[in-house]
């Protein structure tokens, strides 16, 4: 880039298509010939909201470069459909741990899943820790009390195995995640409860392809939230998106369009 100059931005979009799009313009610039950016963050008003017009779109074009449908993306950080046929958190997690070993099995799911990560932790003394679970309990207790704690879920060097558990949920595991590239480029997710019974969340990424995940992860990402949320008795607050580095993959000429057009949800 000319004079060393490092692309960054930070976006909002009033739903996830919107903070998508936003997101692949300020990386698609005239001096940013690589399209990446470093410390890029997106902030997604109503993560439970996308335009479903737009999503077909785009995944006819994720179809036609061989990649999974964006729905397939969301599924790795929540499994909605399980979700909707479990009667409660319990029998989600035994339903999905019992899938686990199964679903290892699938290319590229060697070193585990995001949402197996979340509630079948690897950690130090176990490997079955329910981060979810935990990070609902503690939201639940919280509300229910006078003057909730709003930030006392962070503790970055905390641990599923921590005996208070913080409203963080890690992904990363240090002892056993050692490649360069590929799973997980997500490293954790972190929590806020506001005065107002709102669950906010923050997402940190090592890295982030618009075109191959972004969007599918924001998706599953607005869906854990909404279920913590719900199984908490909260609301549904924002969502913030931070990548260390972020790149504008793909078919540049054929994403473009749907770059300049304004989906439904905006009018």
């Amino acid at each position: 880039m000319p004079g060393g100059l490092m692309i960054s931005f930070d976006v909002t979009g009033r739903d996830l298509t919107r903070a998508w799009i936003a997101a692949c313009n300020a990386l698609d610039r005239k001096d940013n010939p690589s399209r990446t950016g470093l410390h890029t963050v997106v902030r997604i008003a109503d993560p439970t909201a996308d335009d479903a017009a737009f999503r077909a779109e785009l995944d006819r074009l994720r179809i036609a470069k061989r990649h999974e449908p964006v729905e397939t993306i969301a599924s790795t950080l929540f499994p909605a459909a399980l979700a909707e046929k479990a009667a409660d958190h319990a029998e989600l997690v035994a339903r999905y741990r019992a899938m686990y070993p199964r679903l290892r099995r699938y290319p590229g799911n060697a070193h585990g899943t995001y949402f197996g990560r979340l509630v079948a932790y690897p950690g130090a003394k176990r490997t079955d820790i329910d981060q979810v679970g935990n990070i609902i309990s503690r939201l639940r207790k919280q509300a229910s009390g006078k003057g909730p704690m709003t930030a006392a879920y962070e503790a970055d060097l905390a641990h599923p195995d921590d005996g208070d558990v913080p409203a963080e949920l890690l992904v990363h595991a240090a002892d056993r995640d050692n490649l360069y590239r590929g799973f997980p480029c997500l490293s954790h997710c972190s929590f806020q409860l506001d005065r107002d019974g709102r669950v906010h969340a923050a997402a940190l990424y090592r890295s982030h392809y618009m075109f191959e995940r972004a969007y599918g992860n924001y998706l599953g990402l607005g869906r854990l939230l909404a279920y913590i949320a719900d199984q908490a008795g909260l609301a549904v607050g924002t969502l913030t998106v931070v990548a260390g580095h972020a790149h504008l993959d793909g078919p540049i000429t054929a994403i473009r369009p749907l770059l300049s057009d304004t989906p439904t949800l905006a009018a």
